[in-house]
């Protein structure tokens, strides 16, 4: 590797699919490349849902040894997934069980219950996190309750991308963005509240120190090492929630714009310094995660793509495949279908059928039933651009600025129908792209560490 030739290795590991991207630093240029991408979902064993982390951790050991064989250097690997989600590790650093996954329904009615001792207001006033059923805070406490032996036994906590660090070097690190979407982290300390899981009884022992993004993990095991031969390569914890990456690659401290990443979620939000912890905010469920460089994102979760991915997924086991440009065509076919649902509605987190769940729903509403499978696209892609619409006018009430654009970033931002009905459904400028958003700004944490290095 020349002296001004740097290559980065980020891993975007999604609730469906992930993918690593090769990013490659030569004095003012960089460049990027796909160079591995594997399947990703949800395990359900006896009734419940995990996460197989093993496979994950399977698929980047052998993307790390293509690239050996490749004879690529890297200059240093991140990874990024979605956040909540985590991993307990026993005394001898054993994974105690498969990480449970967020749409386990094993926290259904938990928030009431933790409301009990801590109220709702309270919760908000100390870590500034929306109100969702799978939040870590409310799953460590469905273990508590439960008698979970893991909890029992652990010794440690990991959220997902810190796991896949630990299984990669044997180092165990906290990275502060991925943990402030626990519902555990104090908004304005930017630290874990233990006082406040203490009033829950939960465990605080688990809880390691945060560290910042662009954070040195360690380095590959030996063993990883010798057999992709890649060498210690170091392993840095970039902002861990994919989300933090995201944004980090197309805004800056002090836009006055609005970002949204449109993925298997969709997340709304602006970029503050400080986070906004009002009544009003608490009411409108908007959520204040850390950012890079000491940035705060506001920002709402909106259900987003599942729904397409879950349809899309019925109908291959029907014999009837679609790509997502065909199935934007078709729905650009049906525009003028007029059935309406609120995407956000609880009832479709999970369902066994989703195209049934749909129609169900609009029946109980009064609203036409699709006719086939282009309109109900148009049902899902009409009703996320409302819905868009109806967050954004929320931000707008509780931003301090005039927001001025919206960014779709994202693979959703490939989507040219809905950034169409979404500019139409939200009133100002739409700018859409890039689609590796989230890649880039892992990337762009790396390429940081070795600059100021």
């Amino acid at each position: 590797m020349q002296s001004d030739t740097y290559h980065f290795l980020a891993f975007d590991c999604g609730a469906t699919s992930g993918r690593a991207m090769l990013g490659t630093a030569s004095g003012d240029c960089f460049e990027m490349e796909e160079v591995y991408r594997f399947p990703n979902q949800m395990m359900e064993l006896g009734g419940a849902y995990y996460w197989n982390v093993y496979s994950i951790y399977e698929h980047i050991v052998r993307c790390l040894t293509e690239l050996g064989q490749r004879g690529v250097e890297l200059a240093s690997i991140g990874i990024d997934t979605w956040g909540v989600d985590f991993g307990l590790l026993a005394e001898d650093g054993t994974l105690l069980s498969l990480p449970r996954a967020y749409r386990d329904p094993f926290t259904a009615g938990v928030p009431e219950r933790v409301f009990e001792t801590i109220p709702r207001e309270a919760l908000y006033a100390s870590t500034g996190i929306q109100t969702m059923d799978f939040n870590s805070i409310f799953q460590l406490y469905a273990m508590k309750e439960g008698g979970s032996a893991a909890y029992a036994q652990a010794q440690r906590l990991l959220f997902m991308p810190d796991l896949l660090s630990y299984m990669l070097t044997g180092c165990a690190v906290c990275e502060y963005t991925v943990a402030s979407t626990s519902g555990m982290v104090n908004a304005t300390t930017r630290q874990f509240d233990r006082q406040l899981l203490h009033r829950l009884g939960l465990r605080t022992d688990l809880l390691l120190p945060l560290v910042q993004p662009g954070t040195r993990v360690g380095t590959l095991r030996p063993t990883i090492a010798e057999q992709t031969g890649l060498g210690e390569v170091p392993v840095v914890a970039v902002a861990g929630h994919d989300t933090a990456s995201a944004v980090a690659a197309v805004m800056d401290a002090g836009s006055h714009d609005a970002y949204l990443s449109s993925g298997t979620w969709s997340l709304m939000g602006i970029m503050a310094d400080n986070p906004l912890l009002t009544s009003r905010a608490a009411e409108l469920n908007f959520t204040n995660e850390g950012g890079t460089n000491g940035t705060i994102r506001l920002l709402k979760n909106i259900t987003g793509m599942w729904l397409v991915e879950q349809c899309r997924k019925g109908w291959k086991m029907e014999g009837r495949e679609y790509s997502y440009d065909e199935m934007t065509a078709m729905a650009e076919q049906a525009k003028d279908y007029t059935g309406r649902i609120n995407p956000d509605n609880p009832r479709f987190a999970n369902p066994a059928n989703m195209e049934a769940e749909i129609r169900q729903a609009l029946a109980e509403e009064g609203e036409p039933q699709p006719q086939n499978n282009a309109e109900m696209l148009s049902c899902i892609y009409h009703s996320l651009a409302d819905r868009y619409g109806e967050v954004l006018a929320m931000l707008r009430e509780l931003a301090p600025f005039e927001i001025e654009r919206l960014h779709i970033i994202g693979g959703g931002a490939a989507n040219r129908l809905l950034n169409r009905w979404t500019e139409e459904a939200v009133g100002i400028p739409v700018v859409a792209g890039p689609t590796e958003a989230t890649a880039i700004g892992n990337l762009k944490i790396q390429q940081k560490r070795i600059q100021y290095n």
